[in-house]
């Protein structure tokens, strides 16, 4: 006989879960559906984005910069002190030698001096707290256990000193590596970026970017022939300001700062490559110290330790050609004034060694090295 039961009915529960779910899934297609036109950024948004990713990087750079520069000082350093170590061990040595060359003589002649004989035993250290002892040491024999001892102090305080900056120099080691990539994140993201631009878009940025360095360079080249044309009619009397009080003086700075910033000027068009410091490619401290190298004048690798090595400019009217000029409030931006309100730079990755606008950037204060 057929059953006549009613086919279960599913519970409430269920029936709630289901709708619910189904519910949430037309939401989530329908939120999706109105994103989906605003997912991909504007050029404009992207290069707003990348330009930001690049000044990240930029500061991080900086950074990076210091900490290689304080590996390299630290490996000088413990490179001094372990050779200092050497040197002090082979006069230990050779003291030692002495004292033992001593207790030989002594043997031979019937028997080692106990004095003598404590010293050369396993704690000779603590052998001229015996003050009684030294009683039985002839005066060269006191003055060469006293040397010894001065060596070994020494010795011993050296050691401890390369040791603190062995692990000085593994700490920084860790830092620059997190700093290396720190940096490298930050490029490999606004790389991302512009990938999602199309080729087109591409090409406007590029443009942009070659229009940008082609007005710089006019502006430079324009601010080169007025200073000429007006040192050639006498500007010199006026005190060397530039038209208008736009910038600072058209007048170069004296010295190795002037060759320097003309060295600078030699290399307009390489190409900006973060921790690089010459001669194919720079970050923008690495320009102003390669340059000043050139002239045998020594400054430090970053930016924020360039900005205390002269006098300080605070006013832009103040500046002269081949003063230092350093922006951002954390100062991890460095170029040469150039005049006519135009700084010589290498601005940042993308872009190459160039001539542009001071007002580009905000201005803190100039250097006269």
């Amino acid at each position: 006989m057929a059953s006549h039961r009613r086919p279960k009915q599913p519970s409430r529960a269920r029936v709630t879960v289901l709708t619910v779910t189904a519910a949430a899934a037309v939401a989530l297609t329908s939120q999706s559906a109105q994103a989906a036109p605003s997912e991909k950024p504007t050029k404009d948004e992207v290069k707003s984005k990348v330009d930001k990713l690049y000044q990240d990087a930029e500061k991080a750079t900086e950074k990076y910069n210091g900490a290689k520069e304080k590996q390299e000082k630290l490996d000088k350093e413990i490179d001094t002190l372990q050779d200092k170590v050497a040197r002090g061990q082979d006069d230990v040595n050779e003291l030692r030698s002495g004292l033992g060359s001593l207790a030989s003589a002594q043997y031979r002649s019937g028997g080692i001096d106990p004095a003598l004989q404590l010293f050369l035993s396993s704690d000779p250290e603590t052998y001229l707290d015996k003050a009684s002892t030294l009683e039985q040491l002839s005066g060269q024999q006191v003055e060469s256990l006293r040397k010894i001892q001065e060596k070994q102090r020494s010795l011993g305080q050296q050691r401890q000193e390369a040791s603190d900056k062995l692990k000085d120099l593994a700490e920084t080691r860790t830092e620059l590596g997190g700093k290396k990539k720190e940096v490298q994140g930050k490029l490999a993201e606004a790389q991302r970026l512009l990938n999602t631009l199309t080729a087109a878009e591409k090409a406007a940025l590029a443009e942009e970017e070659q229009r940008a360095t082609r007005n710089s360079e006019r502006a430079a080249l324009k601010a080169t022939e007025s200073a000429k044309t007006k040192s050639d009619s006498g500007k010199a009397k006026t005190g060397g300001q530039s038209a208008g009080g736009q910038g600072g003086s058209e007048a170069p700075v004296s010295g190795r700062a002037s060759s320097a910033y003309a060295a600078a000027q030699s290399k307009v068009g390489v190409p900006y490559v973060y921790g690089a410091s010459g001669p194919s490619s720079f970050d923008c401290s690495g320009l102003t110290s390669w340059s000043f190298a050139q002239v045998n004048q020594s400054i430090p690798r970053t930016s924020q330790a360039q900005a205390n090595i002269g006098t300080r400019i605070n006013s832009q009217s103040a500046l002269q050609v081949g003063d230092l000029v350093f922006f951002y409030s954390d100062l991890h931006h460095v170029g040469f004034y150039a005049g006519n309100g135009q700084v010589l730079h290498a601005p940042r990755t993308g872009a190459n060694v160039r001539y542009e606008s001071i007002n580009n950037m905000p201005y803190m204060f100039g250097v006269r090295v």
